[in-house]
């Protein structure tokens, strides 16, 4: 199905492995197309709760491919970046969560395909940056707007002007991952944590997943009524009425990740 990524699901966890190792696994648009179908199988398959993206061998990823760019006209210059910010945007959106698992370089497109997952784990010898300035670009799949969010203005605009290169502890630090591991145990980390994830009310996962994401961008009485209609719908699940159970009875719930019927007036709120 793939031919740069290697795909497996280990329980309710589906791992995007990108395996263009000779090329430090730099994006081009067939890498983006194959992103793009496999955030469509986490989505599709209802067996998969959380999803982990990393890279083969000492790379995450490098960048986007300097070869396939440097011929490109102003048009495809843009296309080539609304594509990228496309997909980058599919992973932001999607319903659940993913983990980005960072091993060795997350440079430039690396980078903002990072900050497009929800949750980043590194390696103690990954190093970070938004590099393009070097190469006389700017990021061009999403970074200028989500590394201010991630780590403030004033700290982005340092690392996108000065292409500067950090290691893991500086990069947790500032906020930009959250945590950092040895490289031996990135992937069992990050297992650990979406198998966490895939514990618990799946439904309730992806309504708080609505919340922040679209919350964010709102002023705080929009997004609090947001939260309001996003904590409603969850009395609409049986997840809810089997989660308060448990607690009560003093047992491990047992989630069936399923909705009971809500009107369309309820639902058109959210």
């Amino acid at each position: 199905m793939f031919k740069n990524l290697n795909c497996t699901k280990s329980g309710n966890v589906y791992i995007i492995k990108i395996t263009r190792e000779k090329y430090l696994n730099s994006l081009n648009e067939e890498i983006l197309q194959e992103l793009d179908r496999a955030i469509d199988i986490i989505s599709k398959d209802e067996d998969i709760y959380v999803g982990i993206i990393t890279g083969e061998g000492k790379t995450f990823v490098a960048g986007a491919d300097i070869a396939a760019m440097k011929d490109m006209s102003f048009k495809e210059g843009v296309e080539f970046s609304e594509y990228g910010n496309c997909i980058f945007r599919k992973i932001e959106n999607c319903e659940k969560p993913i983990i980005a698992a960072i091993n060795g370089f997350c440079l430039g497109g690396g980078l903002e395909l990072a900050m497009s997952c929800d949750i980043r784990i590194a390696s103690e010898n990954a190093k970070f940056g938004q590099v393009e300035a070097n190469l006389g670009i700017i990021p061009g799949f999403g970074g200028t707007q989500r590394l201010p969010r991630v780590v403030g203005i004033a700290k982005a605009k340092e690392l996108i002007y000065t292409a500067q290169i950090i290691k893991a502890e500086e990069a947790k630090n500032i906020g930009l991952i959250n945590r950092v591991t040895t490289k031996d145990l990135l992937l069992d980390e990050c297992l650990e944590m979406a198998k966490l994830i895939a514990t618990k009310g799946q439904i309730a996962l992806r309504y708080a997943k609505n919340a922040i994401n679209n919350g964010y961008e709102m002023d705080i009485d929009r997004a609090t009524n947001l939260e309001s209609n996003l904590f409603g719908l969850c009395f609409a699940s049986e997840d809810q009425e089997e989660g308060m159970s448990a607690f009560l009875e003093k047992r491990e719930p047992k989630f069936v990740n399923a909705i009971k019927k809500v009107s369309s007036s309820l639902e058109g709120n959210v």
